[in-house]
């Protein structure tokens, strides 16, 4: 307490999981938190205010892993399942007057998504292009370097592509000399994407799925809702599986914030709905890829390869000494297990009740759209001194499992190098 103390008082920026306010604060400061996966990046950017470097130590290369922007929704009946049955109700009589508003605004906007599913929207871009620029314009000292390498690759997914292509643009407006090298291939999916797959997979296998449905169940409440759409209470009981209808529902209205036209209908579930229908998501996204204890605690693992790459990579980089940057982008479902394997934060927490999970771990802090983990070397200008390594989550500071140096959020790389090497070395023996 007295270093969190001492820290405050000198005006350094502590990660978000330190000052924390409740999940509850959040998201009734924010409501479009509740989105988990679907939360506009831009919505919650950090005051950047980030802690000095050591004298005497500079920047020079900079490695990357980052989510791709917002989208539409992905599942070919994203929307229709949601509009059929508000049809099915509006031919029958029984829509409410705000139900017909909500039918109307739905089909003007689904008339936006054909062929368009997954594709990345205008949001998306404009968040990659502003992380681009800040990347140039906090680290100067490598992205202002004359001929830059820069080595940008990506998985074969349009949205990932086009959000690398962002980025780029402006490191290149930054720096009109920078080599800058993109590279889309199946040959690297097996580091920017790959599946769960041997011990991993097998994790699936041992989560309760009763007790998550359960769960789900109890948290889904749609009575109320149901009185604001439809005429007829009982009509809906019989026509309309109501509790999959308030769940996709809220998935479409919640990624509205992804478009620069999409309605406004946040305010169709009260702020009790829209915590629940996030801590529905924040269960769903713990058990399947985060630390949890009903997955084994292996579903970090699926990103060994990645974190391999991380770190075979960043040594050859750093034996040359030279500014370099290598950026990788792909999905939220490598970020967030990507970030409990490094163990960001509190990231990597493990926690065995499911009803206290919001209480401890809350997703939208680490897999929003255009999500990313940077770490930035540094080292000392006259060549004597260990290299440090400073981590970013969302372009906040973030702690890492090994302790830092006198300067908090900067931590020598042979530590971190050890530590994570050891921890991949030793799930390699016992399960591959």
């Amino acid at each position: 307490m007295k270093r969190l103390l001492v820290l405050c008082l000198l005006g350094i920026s502590l990660p978000w999981t330190i000052l924390a306010q409740t999940a509850r604060e959040d998201l009734k400061a924010n409501p479009w938190l509740a989105g988990s996966n679907y939360v506009d990046y831009d919505r919650q950017l950090p005051d950047f205010n980030y802690t000095q470097a050591p004298k005497g130590y500079v920047p020079f290369y900079f490695t990357h892993y980052g989510r791709h922007g917002s989208r539409w929704l992905i599942a070919p009946d994203s929307y229709e399942r949601v509009i059929n049955p508000l049809r099915k109700a509006n031919e029958q009589g029984k829509l409410t007057s705000k139900g017909k508003e909500v039918l109307e605004k739905l089909e003007k906007f689904n008339k936006t998504t054909i062929k368009r599913l997954g594709d990345l929207s205008t949001v998306g871009e404009r968040q990659h292009h502003g992380i681009g620029k800040r990347i140039a314009e906090h680290f100067p000292e490598i992205f202002l370097t004359k001929n830059l390498a820069i080595d940008a690759r990506s998985t074969t997914v349009n949205r990932c592509i086009l959000s690398m292509v962002a980025e780029c643009e402006e490191l290149m407006a930054a720096n009109p000399t920078a080599r800058i090298h993109n590279d889309v291939s199946e040959s690297l999916q097996y580091y920017l994407n790959n599946e769960h797959e041997g011990k991993v997979k097998e994790a699936s296998k041992h989560i309760d799925w009763q007790k998550i449905g359960k769960y789900t169940e109890s948290k889904t409440r749609p009575e109320r809702l149901m009185k604001v759409l439809f005429t007829d209470e009982q009509w809906a009981a019989d026509s309309i599986h109501r509790h999959s209808l308030m769940r996709h529902l809220f998935e479409v209205v919640i990624n509205m914030q992804s478009h620069d036209d999409g309605p406004d209908m946040i305010n169709l579930f009260t702020e009790e709905e829209r915590y629940d229908q996030w801590c529905i998501s924040n269960v769903s996204w713990y058990v399947r890829y985060a630390n949890s204890p009903m997955s084994d605690n292996a579903k970090p693992f699926s990103q060994y390869n990645l974190l391999r790459n991380i770190i075979e990579t960043a040594d050859t980089c750093v034996a040359l000494g030279k500014p370099q940057a290598t950026m990788r982008f792909g999905h939220e479902v490598c970020v967030l297990p990507l970030a409990c394997l490094m163990e960001l934060n509190n990231c990597n927490a493990s926690i065995e009740n499911i009803d206290e999970l919001d209480q401890h771990w809350q997703n939208y802090k680490i897999f929003p759209m255009g999500c990313n983990i940077q770490l930035i070397f540094y080292k000392p200008k006259n060549g004597k001194g260990d290299i440090l390594v400073k981590a970013l989550l969302n372009e906040r500071e973030a702690t890492l499992p090994v302790p830092a140096t006198s300067t908090p959020y900067y931590y020598k790389w042979n530590d971190l190098r050890q530590y994570w090497t050891e921890k991949l070395d030793k799930f390699k023996e016992q399960y591959n």
